[in-house]
């Protein structure tokens, strides 16, 4: 038991109210300073600025009155970042449903901070990728939602640079193109190949900065397969002749985001060549797509003495398997991926194969709780319909 300092504020952050927290409960009463709020501009921020090291469950009442605060602007960006970070939190340790939290997320749909978008796309992508396992039926859905979410600040940025804009609007272009096109927004994805095409003709064309690069690469290889290889072998070759580091990057971090199975084990095999820097095999290994990942722990499987001999760092053999096992969730793949590491586990990754499954367990538990939410399809289907 220790003490933990609360802080909270009602409508304003000038009405705040700060106490200890001395047990493992205990009761805050509002109704001093909180007296003058009411209807919609009644909310309650619990832990201000998130200064302290807890994390805050909202029932349904005062988290309706959060989002309200938040399509009023009315809390401050580290309040906005901890409030959508707590829900996930609890979302994810089954303590909060996934129903409430895409709530939630829809009251961010008229935000524009780089910050604070920063963490909603993130969310986004972790919401989109769990659903596509926990409920194949209304993925799709699911998947709107989230792009219609994210449309209007990717619309307002746009994919041309302007005048006289910051540094964190190039930072948001950027993040908003790449998240579209991972959640497959159509418009995104043929625009990014449409300006891909006119980069090939001119490499110094201001239609695909460098910022916007990586958007477009992952746009080509939506569209990869196994019959229809060109983007691929572009790219590949767009790698070989370049010699910037980052460009580099880019390109291998596209290369195994392939929907193509085939094509995702072509990319792994590509880090097993001089053409790639051990260093660089993570950028191959952390964008392998939803749809590669058996394939990419059937390649890890068939060739593990090989990436042994060839990465003896540690660091590297723990990204391999942080890469290949993470993204799995169910418990069965656990229980197969401790079967094969039973007689191959090391000290130098050991570790990371502990947390990589303790992912797995942990993304299998949150599927279980989707799964007996009872209101979730009604509720995407009445944020999908709301006009924004």
């Amino acid at each position: 038991m220790w003490i933990v300092p609360m802080t909270a504020c009602c409508g304003s952050y000038d009405l705040n109210k700060k106490f200890l927290l001395k047990g493992k409960t205990d009761t805050m009463h509002i109704k001093d300073f909180a007296a003058s709020q009411s209807g919609q501009n009644f909310w309650i921020k619990l832990n201000i600025d998130q200064n302290g090291f807890y994390r805050v469950k909202y029932d349904d009442e005062l988290a309706a009155g959060l989002e309200n605060a938040i399509k009023a602007k009315k809390l401050s960006l580290m309040d906005m970042i901890g409030i959508v970070e707590d829900s996930y939190a609890l979302s994810v340790a089954c303590k909060q449903t996934l129903t409430s939290l895409l709530r939630l997320l829809n009251a961010y749909r008229h935000e524009s901070d780089y910050t604070v978008l920063s963490h909603v796309t993130s969310v986004c992508l972790s919401v989109n990728k769990i659903s596509t396992d926990a409920n194949p039926d209304l993925s799709s859905d699911i998947k709107q939602l989230l792009i219609k979410l994210l449309l209007l600040a990717a619309k307002r940025v746009g994919w041309d640079p302007k005048d006289g804009e910051s540094h964190l609007d190039v930072m948001l272009r950027s993040l908003l193109l790449i998240a579209l096109v991972k959640l497959g927004h159509d418009e995104t994805i043929k625009e990014g190949i449409r300006r891909f095409h006119i980069f090939l003709e001119d490499r110094k064309t201001p239609l695909l900065p460098p910022d916007n690069r990586k958007a477009a690469y992952l746009a080509v290889m939506r569209t990869v397969s196994t019959s229809n290889r060109t983007g691929y072998d572009v790219l590949l070759k767009i790698y070989k002749e370049t010699s910037e580091a980052q460009e580099k990057s880019r390109i291998l971090g596209s290369l195994s985001s392939c929907p193509d199975k085939d094509i995702v084990v072509q990319a792994l095999n590509l880090m097993l060549t001089d053409e790639v820097r051990n260093q660089d095999a993570f950028y191959v290994l952390g964008g392998i797509s939803l749809e590669g990942r058996e394939a990419a722990w059937a390649w890890l499987k068939d060739n593990w003495d090989h990436v042994v001999k060839t990465w003896p760092s540690s660091s590297l053999i723990s990204d391999f398997v942080n890469s290949t096992v993470s993204p799995f969730t169910s418990e069965e793949k656990a229980a197969e991926v401790s079967e094969f590491f039973a007689t191959r586990v090391k000290p130098s990754f050991e570790r990371a194969l502990k947390q990589s499954l303790e992912r797995v367990r942990i993304s299998a538990r949150w599927i279980d709780s989707i799964k007996s939410e009872p209101s979730l399809a009604q509720t995407v289907q009445q944020l999908l319909l709301q006009e924004f």
